[in-house]
């Protein structure tokens, strides 16, 4: 844990470097995955998107895991809504220790409200024909890459919050937890989380129908 630290530490001098470059716009936020409660564990111009320390990740199995044009660890371009409407370019880069288990990612949050009322005014004095693209599939390999990394944050996120007094509701707050973050969006993770808490998957799927419900 001390060397996720040191490496996770590591990235603060590069996160100011980019944050000062590219000025008040973009804001740089490190998580450290070994918590993956309260992953957040540097930020810097954080007024873009107000993340906060101690905050949990939340784009990052929903949108970045399960984006087609995620390999090699990292996934740039992607875009999201801040709850007053304004536009937010992302790019987040995973973070591996020396026996390249994932232990943190590297995100730029990049404001571009300004940009986009700039290319609507220009769309409108020189319109550009669509062209298409072909996408492309996802590699077996970076299928596995992302299923390896998702059981890595369920097993912290369980190690990180069961205790042998744990009682029902912290159980199903638990799975709350998971489900908010897409947890349970990836294939097998229902099983995953029942081996590791001892319980069936019936279970898990009730306490899931518990959440839904509320």
């Amino acid at each position: 844990m001390e060397e996720s630290k040191k490496i996770l530490e590591g990235f603060i001098p590069v996160a100011k470097a980019n944050a000062k470059m590219f000025g008040p716009n973009c804001e740089v936020v490190i998580h450290d995955l070994t918590h993956p409660q309260n992953s957040v564990m540097f930020t810097v111009n954080n007024h873009v998107t107000g993340r906060e320390v101690g905050q949990s990740f939340d784009h990052l199995v929903k949108t970045v895991l399960q984006a087609e044009d995620f390999k090699e660890d990292h996934l740039s371009g992607y875009t999201f809504t801040t709850e007053d409407g304004r536009t937010i370019c992302s790019s987040t880069s995973l973070i591996r220790d020396s026996n390249r288990k994932v232990i943190g990612a590297y995100c730029v949050n990049f404001d571009i409200e300004a940009l986009n009322q700039m290319q609507k005014f220009m769309d409108n004095f020189l319109p550009v024909q669509a062209v298409p693209t072909v996408e492309e599939a996802k590699k077996d390999d970076d299928v596995e890459n992302v299923e390896e990394i998702v059981d890595q944050l369920i097993q912290q996120i369980i190690k990180t919050s069961v205790h042998p007094a744990m009682k029902r509701h912290e159980k199903v707050e638990l799975m709350r937890f998971m489900e908010e973050k897409g947890i349970f969006l990836m294939k097998g993770s229902v099983e995953k989380v029942a081996s590791l808490l001892g319980i069936s998957k019936v279970t898990v799927y009730s306490y899931l129908d518990e959440i839904k419900n509320k």
